[in-house]
């Protein structure tokens, strides 16, 4: 199986094409960027496919990230997916953004809690924690800082995602001991392609995952994409 992963949902654009069983991809593409991802996509979307043997026939399964993140960056990359994948007449599946900031760490044979967390603003972050094989300790959700330090407890906790940096200084107050192992502001495309090839279509649609509503009042007009689903 070919799969065709796309991210938009955090401050980056990132595009993959990966083959179930290799480690690497066959191509990749990621640049960083806070605004003007519906612009940037498609066209990094052709670059990548110009560079793939067989070209879009090639796709037999399209993921995309489904949140939490970007109101706007969600929906930019699930229309996308949604019309790659009907246009192939293949299936699209959604990723969580916190599963994929936390899926390289998971793989790792290692003991402890594995916090995702992303920076949600004012004193809160979107949040899920992992225990040993993988298992899921809390569900996404979004919490304060201090309740999600509270759900980690003690032990060996390994946190990642935009919000790192916060649950350890969060956690530093109290006396915890938080590790940060990645603070990137998107998760890595390859980390997305991968969790892509195995989700089940059925419990994974592309589909956006919200987790609040957005910070706007009805009628206003935002001059900036609407950040926090």
């Amino acid at each position: 199986m070919r799969i065709l992963a796309i991210d938009t949902a955090l401050p980056a654009v990132s595009v993959c094409v990966l083959d179930a069983g290799e480690s690497q991809p066959v191509v990749r593409e990621s640049v960083p960027m806070d605004k003007g991802h519906a612009e940037a996509l498609m066209l990094m979307v052709a670059r990548v496919m110009a560079q793939v043997g067989g070209g879009f026939a090639s796709i037999d399964r399209v993921a995309v990230t489904v949140g939490p993140g970007s109101f706007t960056g969600i929906r930019i990359g699930v229309a996308a997916a949604r019309g790659i994948a009907l246009a192939r007449g293949v299936e699209a599946v959604g990723v969580s953004t916190l599963a994929a900031f936390a899926a390289p760490l998971l793989s790792e044979e290692s003991e402890g809690i594995v916090a995702a967390a992303i920076d949600a603003r004012h004193g809160h972050v979107f949040f899920t924690a992992y225990g040993p094989a993988g298992r899921i300790l809390t569900s996404p959700r979004i919490l304060v800082l201090r309740d999600a330090c509270r759900l980690l407890g003690a032990g060996r906790i390994r946190a990642v995602g935009s919000g790192a940096t916060l649950l350890r200084d969060e956690a530093a107050i109290y006396g915890g001991d938080i590790h940060v192992a990645d603070a990137s502001p998107a998760p890595d495309i390859l980390a997305v392609a991968r969790l892509g090839l195995v989700a089940d279509p059925t419990n994974a649609p592309a589909r956006p995952i919200y987790l609040k509503a957005p910070d706007v009042k009805p009628g206003a007009r935002p001059s900036i994409p609407l950040v926090a689903s």
